[in-house]
């Protein structure tokens, strides 16, 4: 890891990276931090956690945006999560680079969403990025 690449401001190393992203979508030391940390999957209400738990599987949380475009919220910390989704009360963490390396191509994934730092990565960008990290 790099870690004059990614600025100490006593957030996670996720968010750091993030902010470090911000600045530098191209920083490679901050892609290999953030395709090592563990990101929050949110679980909506509607998945029993028997069925959540009992077939493995992960269930991903999908968007529409207007125009179609399908998308998956991602969060760094619960706070953030709660800031954005105040109605959703599980998650599941993942790492992100495990998630990338499997990730569906026609679904974008955005972590931390209405955040200063957002990231957002369509599916192709996901694998390429993320994916061969973990």
């Amino acid at each position: 890891m790099h870690e004059n690449s990614i600025p100490q401001n006593g957030h996670s190393p996720a968010q750091q990276a993030l902010s470090a992203l911000s600045l530098n979508t191209e920083d490679q030391g901050a892609l290999d931090t953030l395709a090592e940390c563990e990101v929050l999957v949110p679980v909506p209400d509607e998945v029993g956690e028997e069925q959540d738990s009992a077939s493995g599987a992960l269930s991903l949380p999908v968007i529409e945006k207007p125009g179609g475009e399908q998308l998956v919220p991602l969060f760094t910390s619960e706070l953030r999560m709660s800031e954005l989704l105040p109605f959703i009360s599980r998650c599941t963490q993942v790492p992100l680079g495990v998630l990338a390396s499997r990730w569906p191509t026609e679904l974008s994934l955005t972590i931390d969403a209405g955040s200063a730092d957002a990231l957002t990565l369509n599916g192709e960008g996901v694998r390429e990025l993320l994916g061969h990290r973990a």
